[in-house]
């Protein structure tokens, strides 16, 4: 089964996005924090990671160079309020650019992308 793991710091998307995203039949795995998600990239084998950029502690982009420290083949989708941070050197280092939207059409057809190029 594909594991996605979600790290957005707002309670009520990370539910949103697990539900949605388990419906379309993935193992999906929420955290609220960069660090979090760094532990459980290393405990855990995950196959892509939606990411906020806005986090407490870490931000998304300085766990975006942790992540791809440790699993270079890692699929990231960084998944923000804000679309300045695309001109961020750090967030090209990401494989897709989302702005958050209570659609999620966008985020959903991304994944399955993503992952067809993964296998």
């Amino acid at each position: 089964m594909i594991r996605i793991l979600i790290v957005e710091d707002e309670e009520s998307l990370r539910l949103l996005y697990q539900e949605e995203l388990e419906q379309e039949g993935y193992e999906v795995t929420v955290v609220e924090s960069g660090e979090e998600a760094i532990k459980i990239l290393e405990e855990d084998s995950i196959d892509l990671v939606v990411l906020d950029i806005r986090l407490t502690g870490m931000n998304g982009l300085e766990a975006l160079e942790e992540m791809l420290l440790k699993n270079r083949n890692l699929k990231v989708i960084i998944n923000t309020a804000y679309a300045n941070y695309k001109d961020d050197f750090s967030s090209w280092l990401a494989d897709a650019y989302l702005i958050k939207s209570s659609d999620l059409a966008e985020l959903k057809e991304t994944i399955k992308n993503l992952l067809e190029t993964k296998e």
